[in-house]
C-alpha cells in the first residue's frame, strides 16, 4: 500500500469522466487505486500489480496528474525510459513574493518560455502551485532539468535559450541513434 495526496481540484482529472481514467490506469497496470475526492487522499494497492516496476510508475502517474499534467501526458510515464521530475519552487525562492515571480519566469509571456522548453527538449513541463514538474525520456529530461534549474536560479531567458539551442544538436544526434 502506498498513500499519496493530490490537490482536491485535480481529483476529477485522476478519476476521469465516469471513472474512465482511473479504470484505464488500473487495467493497464493491475494496480488498485482508491481516491477520496474530499481530501485528495489516494491509496495505491500494488499487491496485484502486473509488474513491480509498473506499480512505481503508477505513483508517478498519480503525482503527475496532481501536479497539473493532463491524463494523456501523465500516461507517458507508463512507457520505459520516461520519468517524472519535480522541483519545489520554494527551495529557490527566498520569500513568498518570489514564488510568483519565479513561476512567471518559468511560464514566460503567454507561455513562451514553457513552450520553448517543451519544443527544444521534447519534455513536458507543468508549473502548478509551488512546483514545476517535467516528464520525459532520460536524455531529454537531463537537458530540460538543467534549463529549468538555470531559470530557477535566475539566469536570463536568453542564456537559457542559447543553452537549449546548443543542446539541440545533441538531441538530434541522440534521436538518430548516434
Amino acid at each position: 500500500m502506498f498513500y499519496l495526496r493530490i490537490p482536491t481540484e485535480r481529483v476529477g482529472v485522476l478519476i476521469g469522466p465516469g471513472g474512465e481514467t482511473k479504470s484505464r490506469l488500473q487495467e493497464n497496470t493491475g494496480v488498485l487505486i482508491q481516491v477520496d475526492s474530499e481530501s485528495g487522499e489516494v491509496t495505491i494497492d500494488e499487491s496485484a500489480a502486473k509488474d513491480p516496476a509498473l506499480s512505481l510508475k503508477v505513483r508517478d502517474v498519480v503525482s503527475a496528474i496532481g501536479r497539473g499534467f493532463s491524463e494523456e501526458r501523465a500516461f507517458r510515464l507508463l512507457q520505459d525510459d520516461v520519468y517524472l521530475e519535480m522541483f519545489d519552487i520554494k527551495d529557490f525562492a527566498h520569500s513568498r513574493n518570489r514564488i510568483g515571480q519565479i513561476k512567471a519566469r518559468l511560464i514566460g509571456t503567454r507561455g513562451k518560455t514553457r513552450r520553448i522548453l517543451e519544443e527544444l527538449t521534447s519534455a513536458d513541463v507543468s508549473v502548478y502551485g509551488h512546483t514545476v514538474a517535467l516528464i520525459g525520456e532520460a536524455f531529454h529530461l537531463a537537458i530540460a532539468r538543467e534549463a529549468v534549474e538555470m531559470l530557477l536560479r535566475g539566469s536570463e531567458h536568453n542564456t537559457v535559450y542559447r543553452y537549449l539551442e546548443r543542446k539541440r544538436e545533441h538531441i538530434k544526434a541522440y534521436e538518430m541513434g548516434f
